[in-house]
């Protein structure tokens, strides 16, 4: 087994002992402060020379979307939505629990941790959004590119409107909110701390927002719930167009990077997958619910239907890091790694470079109504 300890702080990535140990102490928190290092970059230069880009902002312009005309109205079942979603988390209710917490759970407490699955996984969205939308502004004053500059700016309005949804779905429908998860936490703080205009690129557009878009799709596909299917239907739409701005961007930019500095960024996107894979482990949810931790998470890594959820997760990143060159860069370290987190198989799906333009729920619905 590969060494990670001088990339993730431990052996080998699935030490529970190690990812269980680091948690938020700091929950009562209100505001968290993070010193970003970073210059801010005036162009003098207008000339619009990336046209890739130059689309993305057209279509960025015209794919605005109002939080208020979601259908607000609709009332949430909570306990119904966690019946009707119950393998929602990768857990088949039906399977065998035998030796772990799990193994005496009836209806009541499956439907409690439904509750409160839903309401950690929204939480972390949320907590998520706001990682987001600072990042993006500190791309509008360090990208050297006015192209990016302009886009990015759109970008920001996006990641303001989505922390507004995630925050009233669950102040008016939900029953409950989480802290921020130590793993998010610290993958957040990393990448707004990193001075590099191309590391808050890779850690928030390509990394972090790709994994977000995989998720909404997960549970969006899942979901019977109508108000948060269409919110996520039409947070989906922004999401792919960061991703590909992440893409488009940094494409250009990696080509002229030397050997040393794009393994640097392989290692760093390797660390941002596993911090992103241990916060799905839901710790919080199972001190909430007064289960035994690690045992709940043993188990959780154990349930049949884990490995399949765990990797769709992955489904954006993976090849989107190929499109960079990321993948099999060097001697193929990201590709080896990957492998060993068992997400390989995602390399030759599309790109949302390419995609972004299907998943435009607004283009959509104005066509609709204007037919």
């Amino acid at each position: 087994m590969t060494d990670h300890t001088d990339i993730i702080g431990r052996s080998g990535t699935d030490d529970i002992e190690a990812i269980l140990a680091i948690t938020n102490r700091d929950v009562d928190e209100v505001a968290h402060t993070v010193r970003a290092e970073a210059d801010a970059i005036f162009t003098w230069d207008y000339e619009r020379t990336r046209p890739a880009l130059g689309k993305l902002y057209e279509k960025a312009k015209t794919s605005q979307w109002n939080a208020n005309d979601l259908p607000w109205d609709i009332e949430v079942d909570q306990e119904k939505v966690a019946r009707e979603n119950q393998n929602q988390n990768g857990f088949d209710r039906e399977a065998d629990y035998t030796d772990t917490p799990f193994e005496k759970w009836g209806d009541e407490e499956w439907i409690r941790f439904g509750v409160e699955s839903q309401n950690w996984t929204l939480s972390q969205f949320m907590h998520g959004e706001q990682g987001a939308l600072i990042c993006t502004a500190q791309i509008v004053e360090t990208v050297p590119w006015v192209d990016a500059k302009y886009y990015a700016a759109t970008q920001v309005m996006d990641e303001a409107r989505h922390v507004e949804v995630f925050a009233r779905y669950l102040d008016t429908k939900l029953s409950g909110h989480y802290p921020i998860n130590a793993h998010l936490e610290m993958l957040l703080d990393d990448i707004i701390a990193d001075s590099r205009w191309d590391m808050t690129y890779l850690g928030m557009q390509i990394m972090v927002e790709g994994l977000a878009l995989a998720a909404f799709g997960f549970i969006h596909q899942m979901t019977t719930e109508p108000l948060l299917k269409k919110l996520l239907r039409y947070v989906m739409s922004d999401e792919a167009r960061h991703v590909a701005f992440g893409v488009l961007s940094l494409q250009e930019y990696y080509q002229q990077l030397s050997g040393p500095e794009i393994r640097e960024r392989q290692e760093f996107a390797f660390e941002a997958a596993v911090r992103m894979r241990d916060r799905f482990l839901q710790q919080e949810t199972w001190e909430r619910l007064g289960v035994d931790v690690k045992e709940a998470v043993r188990a959780m890594l154990r349930a049949p239907d884990r490995p399949i959820f765990q990797s769709m997760l992955f489904s954006k990143i993976v090849p989107n890091c190929k499109k960079l060159g990321l993948l099999d860069a060097g001697d193929g370290w990201l590709r080896q790694r990957f492998t060993e987190l068992g997400v390989i198989q995602f390399e030759n799906w599309v790109d949302t470079g390419e995609e972004y333009a299907l998943l435009d729920e607004v283009a959509k619905d104005r066509a609709g109504a204007s037919a």
